[in-house]
């Protein structure tokens, strides 16, 4: 249990940050879990293994790919403890397997939508945005990428990192550049923390005023997203959570002296809707958002349907 409790909290110090890198991991921390599990029954080990699954799904409740991970992983239909390990650990590992492939998938996919010397922006820092980035710029293409700071974790900061080490052009702006900057862009890719059943995205703080800017200036919107990062749930009319973290990441509270009256606000993520989002590159398939009710109930299954 340590290793899956260790695994938790760098989920929600976020240690372990980004919405695919949380559900590999959560995944992975479950498949482990479970092996090495003892149990004396079958009641027992249902029991252990629904609070691991518990343990890990409140760490953040936002990005929608951790419950989704964890259920997937975690499900079972068996009536001993030795035929549910086995198919927790077959789904474990099938899952893992598949977020895997699903980049490549994505890069490929996306890659096409991207032409020789285009300009792009990304925001944050998401695997699948990058992933067709890297897979355009290994196809030869002309790639330049601006890249936003993403305050106030400065996950800015590992995307130009990782960008810079793929050998392509990188700028990195501050937020508020954004609609000064989109003049210069032909195209905007962003990861996604959700998508919900109409085809709104919930991504990181900041994302929706790259939409805005960009639908004003004519520029496409493309979500690059698992499929496993679409939300069942809100099927059955519940709302995305909105994480709303500690003050102190904006600014530590003894650096706000003597003005007591002051409060901090950081919500980590915020809603763009489907009518700014001219795409959303998945593995199984490029769709405009309104399709995101066929990706639910074709790709993550009505077993999901309960999560909450």
């Amino acid at each position: 249990m340590q290793q899956l409790l260790d695994t938790a909290e760098k989920i929600r110090s976020m240690e372990i940050r980004g919405a695919g890198r949380i559900a590999t991991a959560a995944a992975k921390a479950l498949r482990d879990y479970v092996e090495m599990l003892e149990t004396s029954s079958f009641e027992e080990f249902v029991a252990k293994v629904e609070k691991a699954k518990s343990i890990l799904i409140e760490t953040r409740p936002t990005a929608v790919s951790l419950p989704n991970a964890v259920m997937l992983a975690g499900s079972y239909d068996a009536e001993t403890v030795e035929e549910a390990r086995s198919q927790i650990l077959d789904n474990a590992t099938e899952f893992i397997r598949n977020a895997d492939n699903a980049l490549d998938n994505i890069g490929e996919i996306g890659a096409k939508r991207l032409r020789d010397g285009d300009t792009v922006m990304t925001h944050c820092n998401s695997h699948a945005a990058l992933a067709i980035i890297k897979t355009a710029h290994k196809q030869g293409k002309r790639i330049k990428v601006y890249a936003t700071e993403s305050r106030p974790r400065r996950q800015g900061f590992i995307t130009i990192k990782e960008l810079s080490d793929a050998g392509i052009d990188t700028t990195l702006i501050v937020d508020s550049a954004v609609r000064y900057t989109m003049k210069n862009v032909d195209t905007v890719i962003v990861g996604a923390d959700s998508i919900t059943v109409n085809g709104a995205l919930v991504n990181k703080i900041g994302t929706s005023q790259l939409a805005l800017a960009a639908h004003e200036a004519r520029v496409n919107f493309i979500s690059a997203a698992e499929t496993y990062k679409f939300s069942p749930s809100t099927l059955f009319g519940d709302l995305v959570e909105i994480e709303e973290r500690d003050p102190d990441e904006v600014i530590p509270s003894d650096k706000l002296g003597d003005m007591p009256d002051v409060k901090i606000s950081n919500p980590a993520f915020d809603v763009t809707p489907s009518e700014y989002i001219d795409l959303i590159v998945t593995e199984a398939g490029a769709f405009p958002p309104e399709m995101a009710y066929v990706i639910i109930k074709e790709h993550l299954g009505w077993e999901l349907k309960k999560m909450g």
